[in-house]
């Protein structure tokens, strides 16, 4: 299986994402805002948003092979397509679908 970062301000969202995956084998790896996130793939970095979080591990070298998986509320098509722009592998909703979520990951692997 894979090891997965998960980043959300949301401790409920973080519980949820990682129940899910750690219930199908995947190492899960948890951070609350996209600075921590990214250092967690690299090394410290300003506090960002999720857009920006997502950029920035696709300009490193060290973390340019790293998928990243978008799950926001931000449900409109623009949404989608902006996440893909900024290097998003993925784009889901909340509340996440296990289903769609194992789908996306396992696909990415």
């Amino acid at each position: 299986m894979a090891k997965v970062l998960v980043v959300d301000d949301s401790a409920t969202q973080v519980f949820q994402v990682k129940s899910m995956l750690e219930g199908h084998g995947h190492v899960v790896i948890t951070a609350e805002n996209g600075r921590d996130g990214v250092a967690l793939a690299q090394q410290e970095l300003p506090d960002m948003n999720g857009f920006q979080a997502t950029r920035q591990p696709s300009k490193l070298g060290e973390t340019q092979h790293i998928p990243v998986v978008i799950v926001s509320s931000k449900d409109q098509q623009t949404d989608k397509v902006w996440g893909e722009r900024q290097g998003a592998k993925g784009y889901l909703t909340k509340p996440v679908n296990k289903t769609d979520l194992l789908g996306v990951i396992e696909g990415l692997l």
